[in-house]
C-alpha cells in the first residue's frame, strides 16, 4: 500500500511515522512534507507539491504515485475542499468533507451550534465590530465577572485565541485581531467567552460517519513561556512592542499581568493526560463528541469522517467533573499528536481504512499504557540585520544553522516542524523541532526528552522547560 499524507510541520511527520509502523505500508510519501519527513523508514518528502493549498498538485502527485489513499493533516486544505477533490478523482482520503470543516473555521458557528445542541460551553458573545467588542469586555470587567478569551472566528494557525488576564489585555486583543488585522479576514468575526479555570484537555476521536471512537488525549501546553520566565517574557515583549524595558520594569508587568506570555500553536505536550481516566473519556464522549457527531448529521444534515479534536476545560460544578467544549478542530492535534502517535498500537493503514469504508466498528483503537512527552524547540527572540525579533509566535529568523539532530536522535524520536537540508539543517519556521521522549513513567519520558534537547544547538533557540512537570500551567 502507498500512502500520502499532506502536512507540512511536525503533525504529518507524525502521521507518516505511524503510516510507517504498518506492514501492509511499502510507501509513505509526504507533501510538501520538510527536510524531517525522511527521518523515518519508507517515508519521502514530495518536493513538488509547494504548499498544502496546493490542492491540485497534491491531486495530481496522488495520481502520478497511484496512491492508495492520502491522509490530511492540517485544517487548512480540508477547509479548501481538499478531500472533495480527491473523492472526484477516485482517491480515497482521510478527512472531513469542505462543508463539515466549518465546525473549526468558524468559531461563531461553532459555538452557535454547540449551544443549540445542547453542549457544555462557556458563557459567549460573538462581535462583528470592535468598539462593541470593546464595550462589552469593559462591562464584563466592571462587573466583576472574571477574565476573558478572545478569539478571531477563523483559521488562524493556532494563534489567533487570546487568554486574557486584565481588561487592557482584552482591548490589546480585539484591536489586534479586528482594527490591526493581524489574522486577516479570519478577525472579521470574533468569539469573547468567559475563561474557564480547570484542566484543559486536548481530546481526540476519529469517526467514519456512522461510528465514533476515543483516538487519544494530551495535556497541551500553548503559553509562549514557563510562568517564571521572566527575562524570556522580557525580550519578547522588547520585540514585540519595540519598546525597550529595564527587568525592574519586566518584573512590575510581570506582577500586575501586563507581561507579554503569548498563546501559540502548542509548546510541547504529554500523551496520554495525567488527569484523564476512562470515566473522563466516557464523559467527553457522551457529553460532547457523539452528541456533536450525531446532531451535525440528523441537524445540520452533514456528515463528518475523520478525526475531531474538541478542545475541552474540564471544570467543577456542584461536585461534578463537568467537560466543557472551548473549540472544535477538524482535524488532529498538535503538538498533540506528536505525543499521542507515538503510542499508537493500532495499525494505522488499517484504521485509515476503516474510517474511508465505514467500518471504524470492526476496528479496536489502542493505544501503548507508555507516557510521550514532546518538547517543542522554536525560534526565539533573535538579533540580526533587521534588528531584534521577537520569536514564535511573532516575526522570527529564519535559516539559521541546526546542530546536534543526529545525536538527539539517539535519545528520543524527533519530528521536524519547519526545517529545510540545503548543504546542513536550517530553520524554516516559528516551530523547528518536537523532541519526543517516551517512557514507563512520566519521569522517565520527560528525562529522555531534555536530554536529547540538550544535545540540539541553533541560534535563537528557545523552549519551556516545565513540560510533564506536575501542576504547571498549560
Amino acid at each position: 500500500m502507498k500512502v500520502l499524507v499532506v502536512d507540512a510541520g511536525g503533525r504529518g511527520n507524525a502521521i507518516a511515522h505511524a503510516f510507517s509502523r504498518s506492514d501492509k505500508v511499502e510507501k509513505v510519501y509526504v507533501a510538501p512534507g520538510n527536510a524531517g519527513s525522511e527521518f523515518f523508514p519508507k517515508c519521502e518528502q514530495v518536493k513538488e507539491v509547494p504548499s498544502i493549498r496546493a490542492i491540485e498538485d497534491i491531486v495530481k502527485f496522488a495520481k502520478k504515485a497511484d496512491v492508495d489513499l492520502v491522509y490530511i493533516g492540517p485544517e487548512e486544505p480540508l477547509s479548501l475542499g481538499i478531500v472533495d477533490r480527491l473523492e472526484e478523482e477516485g482517491i480515497p482520503a482521510v478527512g472531513p468533507k469542505k462543508e463539515a470543516t466549518i465546525l473549526e473555521a468558524s468559531k461563531c458557528w461553532c459555538k452557535d451550534f454547540l449551544r443549540r445542541i445542547g453542549v457544555p460551553i462557556p458563557e459567549y458573545r460573538n462581535f462583528d465590530d470592535p468598539e462593541e467588542a470593546k464595550e462589552f469586555v469593559r462591562e464584563w470587567y466592571e462587573s466583576g465577572k472574571g477574565n476573558v478569551v478572545v478569539k478571531a472566528d477563523g483559521l488562524a494557525a493556532g494563534k489567533g485565541v487570546f487568554v486574557c488576564d486584565s481588561l487592557d489585555e482584552a482591548l490589546f486583543a480585539i484591536d489586534e485581531i479586528m482594527v490591526r488585522k493581524r489574522f486577516g479576514r479570519a478577525g472579521e468575526r470574533i468569539v469573547i467567552e468567559e475563561r474557564l479555570y480547570g484542566v484543559e484537555v486536548a481530546f481526540t476521536a476519529i469517526s467514519d460517519g456512522k461510528t465514533v471512537k476515543p483516538f487519544g488525549h494530551a495535556k497541551d501546553y500553548k503559553r509562549a513561556f514557563d510562568p517564571d520566565d521572566i527575562d524570556g517574557m522580557r525580550e519578547f515583549y522588547i520585540g514585540f512592542m519595540r519598546k525597550f524595558i529595564t527587568k525592574e520594569e519586566a518584573e512590575r508587568l510581570y506582577r500586575e499581568g501586563k507581561l507579554l506570555n503569548p498563546n501559540t500553536g502548542g509548546m510541547g505536550a504529554v500523551s496520554p493526560h495525567p488527569k484523564v481516566d476512562d470515566e473522563i473519556e466516557r464523559k467527553i464522549m457522551e457529553l460532547v463528541v457523539e452528541p456533536v457527531i450525531d446532531n451535525f448529521r440528523r441537524v445540520e444534515g452533514k456528515v463528518f469522517k475523520g478525526v475531531l479534536y474538541p478542545v475541552i476545560m474540564l471544570v467543577e460544578e456542584e461536585g461534578e467533573i463537568v467537560p466543557k467544549v472551548l473549540e472544535i478542530n477538524v482535524r488532529d492535534c498538535d503538538p498533540g499528536a506528536e505525543a499521542k502517535l507515538p503510542r499508537l498500537e493500532t495499525d494505522m493503514a488499517e484504521l485509515a481504512l476503516a474510517v474511508i469504508e465505514g467500518e471504524l466498528e470492526d476496528v479496536e483503537v489502542k493505544f501503548s499504557p507508555d507516557y510521550c512527552v514532546a518538547v517543542c524547540a522554536v525560534s526565539g527572540a533573535l538579533k540580526g540585520r533587521e534588528g531584534l525579533k521577537p520569536g514564535y509566535p511573532a516575526d522570527h529568523y529564519t535559516s539559521q544553522p541546526i546542530e546536534g539532530i543526529e545525536e538527539a536522535m539517539k535519545i528520543a524520536t524527533i519530528y521536524a516542524n519547519g526545517i529545510a537540508k540545503p548543504n546542513g539543517y536550517v530553520t524554516t519556521g516559528g516551530r523547528v523541532l518536537t523532541v519526543v521522549g517516551r517512557g514507563r513513567t512520566l519521569e522517565e519520558a520527560r528525562e529522555k526528552a531534555y536530554s536529547a534537547l540538550s544535545k540540539i544547538r541553533f541560534p535563537g533557540m528557545r523552549y519551556r522547560r516545565t513540560i510533564g512537570l506536575p501542576d504547571v500551567p498549560d
